[in-house]
Parts: C-alpha cells; sequence; structure tokens
C-alpha cells in the first residue's frame, strides 16, 4: 500500500471515529493562597514576580547601597522580577552582567564586602552550579576564616527554582540540598507572595549570605494580598498552615501546594486529619515545629521535588527518627523526584503529585 493510500485511510478514520475531548492540567498543583496577610494595614493584589519587585524596590529605597545585578535584569529579568527598577534607580544601581555565574557570584562577595548590599539573581537555580565554590567557599566561611574581622553579610542570591512544566533538566532542578550541607548560608523557599517578599526583605538585611529559591512556576500562578508596607518573616520558622492530629506532611515552595490537597483528599477519602508544614527555610530548619508535630501524630510523610538520594527530606527524617522515634507509629515516608535528571516530557511521573503522596498517606495508614 502507497503512503499516500496510508496517509488517507488514517485520516478517514480519525475523522471517522468518536470525538473525545481532552483538557490537560497547567500545573501539577492547585494554588492555595494565605488565609490573611502578615501585618495589619493596606494591602494589594500581587503574583510572586510582583510582590519580589516590590521587596526589592522597598530596599533598594530604604538603603542607598543596594544593587541588583544579575544576567537581563536591567530590563527586568526573564521572570521579569527586576521590572522597571532600573528606570527607578538608574544604571549604577540596577545592571546587567556578563552571562558568566562564577563572576556574578565573586562580585557579590566583594559588594557585601566592602558593606554594601548585593542582591544578585541567577537567572535559573540550574546555573548556579558555576558558581559553588565562591558561594560555599568563599561568601559562607568570609567571617569564620577572617575571624570575625570581614564578612559577607547583607549578600542575597535570588534564584527561580523548581519544575514549570516544561523546563527539563537545565531548568526545572532543586539545588536546595546541596546549599544546605554548607554552614554559613541561610537557604528559605517561599511558597507564595507574602512569604516571598517576607523573605527576601528578611534576607537581605541579614548579615549572613542567603539563598531565596523561588518556585518559578509560582510567578504568576501565585496571587494574594500583599501588604503594601514593608515586613520581614522570620529565617528559621516553619508555618503549620493546617492542625491536625493523625500525620503529618511537610514540603516546602510548590509542594507545600500538593500537600494541601491531598490533605483534603485524605480527609474525605480515609478521613484522616492531617498536619500541613511548610518548612519554609532549608538553612537553618525548625526542629522543634516538626519533631512536636511528629510526636503528636506518630505518622509523618516529606515531599520534595528534589531526588530522594541526599534530597533534604532525608535530614528531616533522619532527626524525626532520633527525636521522636518512640512516639512513631510507621517508618517515615518519602515521596520526592526520582534518581534521575529532570525530564522534559516524562515530568509528570517525575514530580511527587497529589496521586503519589496520597499513596504515601494511604501506606502509612495501613502499617
Amino acid at each position: 500500500m502507497s503512503l499516500l493510500k496510508l496517509t488517507g485511510s488514517a485520516l478517514t478514520r480519525t475523522v471517522a471515529a468518536p470525538m473525545v475531548t481532552a483538557t490537560r492540567a497547567s500545573s501539577h498543583f492547585v494554588y492555595t493562597p494565605d488565609a490573611k496577610a502578615p501585618i495589619e494595614g493596606p494591602t494589594k493584589k500581587m503574583n510572586m514576580f510582583q510582590a519580589i519587585n516590590n521587596a526589592m524596590d522597598i530596599a533598594m529605597e530604604r538603603d542607598s547601597s543596594a544593587l541588583v545585578f544579575g544576567e537581563d535584569v536591567a530590563f527586568g529579568g526573564v521572570f521579569r522580577c527586576s521590572m522597571g527598577l532600573q528606570q527607578k534607580y538608574g544604571r549604577d544601581r540596577v545592571f546587567n552582567t556578563p552571562l558568566c555565574e562564577q563572576g556574578i557570584a565573586g562580585f557579590a562577595i566583594g559588594v557585601a564586602n566592602t558593606g554594601a548590599t548585593a542582591i544578585a539573581e541567577m537567572q535559573f537555580a540550574d546555573y548556579i552550579f558555576p558558581a559553588f565554590d565562591q558561594i560555599v567557599n568563599e561568601a559562607a566561611k568570609y567571617r569564620y576564616r577572617s575571624g570575625n574581622l570581614f564578612d559577607c553579610g547583607s549578600l542575597t542570591f535570588r534564584a527561580p527554582s523548581g519544575a514549570v512544566g516544561h523546563g527539563a533538566c537545565y531548568h526545572s532542578q532543586s539545588p536546595e540540598a546541596y546549599f544546605a550541607h554548607t554552614p554559613g548560608l541561610k537557604v528559605v523557599v517561599p511558597r507564595g507572595p507574602n512569604k516571598a517578599k517576607g523573605l527576601l526583605l528578611a534576607c537581605i538585611k541579614e548579615k549572613d549570605p542567603c539563598i531565596v529559591f523561588e518556585p518559578k512556576t509560582l510567578y504568576r500562578a501565585a496571587v494574594e494580598e500583599v501588604p503594601e508596607a514593608a515586613f520581614e518573616s522570620p529565617l528559621g520558622k516553619a508555618d503549620v498552615l493546617r492542625a491536625g492530629n493523625d500525620m503529618t506532611l511537610i514540603g516546602w515552595g510548590t509542594q507545600i501546594h500538593v500537600l494541601t490537597e491531598v490533605a483534603d483528599m485524605a480527609k474525605k477519602q480515609y478521613g484522616v486529619n492531617c498536619e500541613v508544614i511548610d518548612l519554609v527555610s532549608i538553612l537553618p530548619w525548625d526542629k522543634e515545629t516538626v519533631c512536636n508535630s511528629a510526636k503528636k501524630t506518630g505518622r509523618v510523610l516529606i515531599a520534595h521535588e528534589a531526588p530522594l538520594t541526599c534530597g533534604f527530606g532525608a535530614e528531616l527524617a533522619a532527626t524525626i527518627q532520633e527525636e521522636c522515634f518512640l512516639h512513631l507509629e510507621a517508618p517515615i515516608s518519602r515521596v520526592t523526584g526520582w534518581d534521575t535528571p529532570f525530564p522534559h516530557v516524562f515530568e509528570p511521573f517525575y514530580i511527587p503529585d497529589k496521586f503519589r503522596c496520597l499513596a504515601g498517606i494511604k501506606k502509612l495508614i495501613d502499617y
């Protein structure tokens, strides 16, 4: 049979077949906004990139030494987080850098070391690895190796991270665990606009170098009423987003919205009341809140997008096992990305979605 006939036959069968309407979800989560603003006062509806822009605007307005720099930040950056800042504060304070992450980090260290405030953007968290040596061997150790004569306080790295639906292996990674192994750094991950603004302002004022991993899929998907005034979210403090007595669910960033939906599913399908904890801060992390919850519920599920092996969930699991062993009713469960490079077309099978998390809950119930 000729190719023309095959093609015609296939087209005929396609046309004759019953019409099936398929819909594709735009993301693997349903965004859950914070119930209320973190402080009193006038608010404005903002998505997450607008809240980050607002935080940098506030920081630059109240600190004349603050600089914003990185790849393409002058026109707003690929995610528009620095949009309008160069027009407002000038090219000397908001400017593009060469495409050299090691150079961005080294320059940021020098800026902070002179006493100025450095707000450096890594265009994607996946691109932060060329700067790894500068961050973990220079910035993190500057205070220690100089005997507190010098430091890199007021140094903040912003880095868009995590799954986005089509990013594949170079635009989807979650590298927080690499940096959690480094004393001297602060590492945080916001879950939405309010947390992003509060954490960024806290990091900019912090006297140790900080990294803010911003879940890029939330830049536009996350919308909240955000206070117009400046406010700071505490570093090292987790948030209990939902109280429960039967099981503890722990996550951060985008994953917290997956777990919030899963908690509803577990309640409806199994009658299980889950406590949902947003870890917020990776380094330092809130051991007290996590362990108190684990002791109360006796069952713990930890979920994150990064691979299983040596993901930060392993540190949580080890600490819970050491501190709460006699209170546990089941082994600690981890639902994570797989130990493979982050895939493109197979992303839906890689991420710890609500169905994988719900299966983990069922396993803990049945143990």
